[in-house]
């Protein structure tokens, strides 16, 4: 069965294989290949589709380091909270940031307003609960004692709920400012509040990454023995297998979206909370649990390059489901976009995500800060989002771009190119022409491409100019023949759905004439076939390889074809010589081989071998005349070229030897050395000769007696390495009557030579 399935797979492998065709396109669809790219006002969606995003608005860069908190009041009027020092800004309608509040605290972590438009702040660490009067005065409203203030909500009754660490603990305040602790966690911190579809709480938590639903109890609320005695009892709704929830949204359809970072740990609990720069770098504020129990403020702990991050989305019924992940953005803030798509703020490259109820995301836009940290919906349904790293606030559409650019990447054919068309598909409404939404004339292009090679991997002052625009599919470019090509899309006025799903350029490498990498004789009596493929069963000789950038047996994936180098085996197999070699073409192309000979002493080639498609090849040797030889190795692309086209190119082998002739057995000589005086012990007898062989050395001889086992001689001169080596031995003890002696010789490529002699001792 392995063998079977072994063929099988062989066999798929070659019809892979086809003949190579120096034409070739660079394809691009996939939502990793796009990213390669740089994107202004498109938006690159991850199941491959290019399309117009809504519009990315810079609204002001706020003379802060970072914001952390971004709210409108009731009149729609933005306001932002950061550091550092703790500030909160509000955007009139300039756009310049107007300070509104202000502080000694390192950062403000929370804004939020009341029915009436009053702002109320927390600030971290050891902060405190603000009021903000509209005459710009500010009063302590509420002081939890805790370390950490993390959000503020306030509910339909008016009470204020503050989410704070490293207790893990909610307060629910008056509106006069009376306080009560409502709810104690189990976890350290409570980091984000929010209101489900019936006005539940919710809560998101660290450092087990909990979603909890809080509401109170009648019970406790009339059992209350003491003030630090909590009101309300929480339920786990959903447990990410993260370790901090960095935000909470709620949809009109009642779906609750959790975006969780980080891995759990079981040693000490460490709480990241917020981004901050300081003369010493930038850092975030975390809060470490140590092993004894005690809290020990770590203030300034770097954020880790990379962490991961999920979003999930929670049914209405209460189903988890995972509908966004990844090990390189990290999501600080969620919300929803005006056409109801979930918006995703992520760092550490400040992208702007959003994801539809397919689990389908798309990349809207880079901000130019670190992180995106906050979202915020006005009641007009306008969006507005707040960044880190340095601070800025932006707005989201509703409307789109009038016009987006992508810039793909830069492409390397490897070899100097010559290019073709430029082919591309989207939705029909992008496809062709057609009437602009904003009153363009009909008939004018919604969709344009441009084509500029170079010679550099990086694209620059020194590449062609752009050439274009390209209005129809399957035009011709004009960019000059190079090794690098990049290709630019400008989408004009497009609307839902359109954009681009793929694109190809067709381009013709120059042919290039393969290269043999290496040449290898063989030791001589090698056969090489082509092993069969069956496991554990190897040849039973190892093969000397040529040098290869490619080890033999293995699958070789190029742009164009898959290939597979079937594993050879070598067997012992008298008068038969073996050569493997190495090749490539840089244009990937089907080879095809012949082998050729040469005497030493002779000029003019000889074919041994034409049309051969594998790297090795195997004779007989027996009709050759015994002598020194060179092959070589002449490689054609023929079969994948005009044979106008085709290159070819050579390869000599080293020297070796053919020897099939034995060695010569020559003056074998027996003379009697004396006889024992007991002649019940047999007689002495010395025996010489010489072993010549014409091409190669003598290797060894040995003597055999009336057939027993042969012995093994030492030549005179005590080293085999002559052409012609001289032996002495004597055979004592022989008993009267007749005796055979037999000698035999072999030289290097293992013919025997034999001779024999008989003596007869008297009685």
């Amino acid at each position: 069965m392995q063998r079977l399935i072994l063929l099988s797979s062989l066999v798929c492998l070659v019809a892979a294989s086809a003949v190579a065709d120096h034409t070739r396109r660079w394809h691009q669809s996939t939502y990793e290949e796009f990213q390669k790219g740089t994107a202004k006002g498109v938006a690159v969606r991850s199941d491959g589709h290019l399309e117009l995003a809504p519009k990315f608005t810079l609204i002001s860069d706020a003379d802060a380091s970072y914001l952390w908190s971004l709210r409108t009041d009731p009149a729609g009027v933005l306001y932002a909270g950061g550091g550092s020092p703790a500030k909160v800004f509000r955007f009139e309608g300039n756009g310049k940031p107007k300070t509104v509040f202000e502080s000694t605290d390192l950062l403000v972590q929370a804004i939020t307003f009341d029915a009436q438009g009053s702002l109320y702040v927390a600030t971290s660490p050891d902060g405190k609960v603000y009021r903000v009067m509209p005459s710009g005065e500010k009063l302590v409203f509420f002081d939890p004692k805790t370390k950490y203030i993390w959000d503020l909500a306030f509910g339909a009754d008016g009470t204020l709920y503050v989410a704070t660490g490293d207790k893990g603990q909610i307060f629910a305040v008056t509106p006069e400012g009376k306080g009560e602790l409502f709810y104690a966690s189990d976890e350290a911190h409570i980091k984000v509040l929010a209101f489900d579809a019936k006005n539940n709480l919710l809560a998101g938590t660290e450092p087990n990454g909990r979603v909890l639903r809080i509401s109170r109890s009648a019970e406790k609320n009339v059992k209350k023995k003491s003030a630090d005695e909590a009101v309300a009892e929480g339920f786990v709704i959903y447990e990410t297998s993260k370790r901090e929830v960095t935000s909470l949204t709620v949809a009109p359809d009642g779906i609750v979206y959790v975006a969780a970072i980080g891995e759990k740990q079981k040693s000490a609990m460490q709480a990241p909370s917020a981004v901050i720069t300081t003369p010493q770098g930038t850092t975030i504020i975390t809060n470490t649990v140590s092993p004894m129990g005690g809290q020990a403020g770590v203030p300034f702990l770097a954020f880790p390059q990379a962490i991961s991050s999920s979003i999930y989305k929670i049914a209405t019924d209460g189903a988890p489901e995972e509908i966004w992940s990844s090990r390189d953005d990290v999501v600080y803030a969620l919300g929803l976009n005006s056409d109801g798509r979930l918006l995703a703020g992520t760092g550490n490259t400040g992208s702007l995500l959003v994801i539809d109820g397919r689990g389908v995301y798309a990349q809207l836009a880079k901000s130019g800060s670190a992180q995106i940290t906050g979202i915020s919906r006005s009641s007009s349904g306008k969006v507005f989002l707040c960044t880190a790293n340095p601070g800025k606030v932006f707005s989201l559409g509703p409307e789109y771009e009038p016009e987006g650019t992508f810039e793909s990447q830069s492409f390397d054919a490897k070899l100097f190119s010559q290019w073709g068309r430029i082919e591309w598909w989207g939705p029909p409404a992008s496809a062709g022409v057609a009437a602009s939404k904003s009153g363009k004339n009909a008939g004018e292009p919604r969709l344009e491409f441009f084509v500029r090679s170079g010679n550099t991997e990086d694209p620059g002052k020194e590449w062609s100019r752009w050439f274009g625009p390209y209005t129809a599919s399957a035009t011709p470019v004009e960019a000059p023949a190079a090794r690098f090509l990049q290709w630019k899309a400008v989408i004009h006025d497009g609307r839902p759905g359109d954009g681009i799903d793929w694109v190809s350029v067709a381009y013709q490498p120059k042919n290039v004439a393969p290269v043999i990498d290496g040449i290898v004789v063989q030791d001589p009596g090698v056969r090489v076939q082509a092993q069969q493929i069956i496991m554990g069963q190897p040849g039973n000789v190892v093969l000397r390889q040529p040098q290869t950038p490619n080890p033999s047996g293995m699958v070789i994936t190029t742009t164009s074809t898959a290939k597979f180098e079937q594993p050879l085996q070598g067997t012992q197999q008298k008068g038969y010589e073996s050569v493997l070699w190495s090749a490539h073409d840089d244009n990937d192309d089907d080879l095809r081989y012949a082998v050729y000979f040469r005497g030493e002493s002779e000029h003019d080639w000889k074919l041994l071998k034409d049309n051969l498609d594998q790297k090795f090849y195997s004779w007989d040797t027996t009709t050759m005349p015994d002598g020194a030889y060179y092959l070589k190795i002449a490689a054609s692309d023929a079969p994948s070229n005009p044979p106008a086209a085709a290159l070819k190119t050579e390869r000599e082998s080293e020297r070796f030897e053919v020897d099939n002739a034995p060695p010569s057995i020559e003056k074998l000589q027996a003379s009697p050395t004396g006889m024992n005086a007991d002649r019940s012990q047999g007689v002495s007898y010395e025996f010489r000769f010489t072993a010549s062989d014409a091409t190669s050395s003598v290797e060894k001889a040995q003597y055999s007696v009336d057939g027993g086992d042969w012995v093994l001689l030492a030549p005179a001169a005590g080293i085999s390495d002559s052409k012609t080596e001289a032996y002495e031995f004597t055979v004592r003890g022989l008993s009267p009557g007749e005796h055979t002696i037999a000698v035999r010789a072999y030289d290097k490529f293992e013919n025997l030579g034999a001779a024999k002699t008989t003596i007869t001792v008297a009685k």
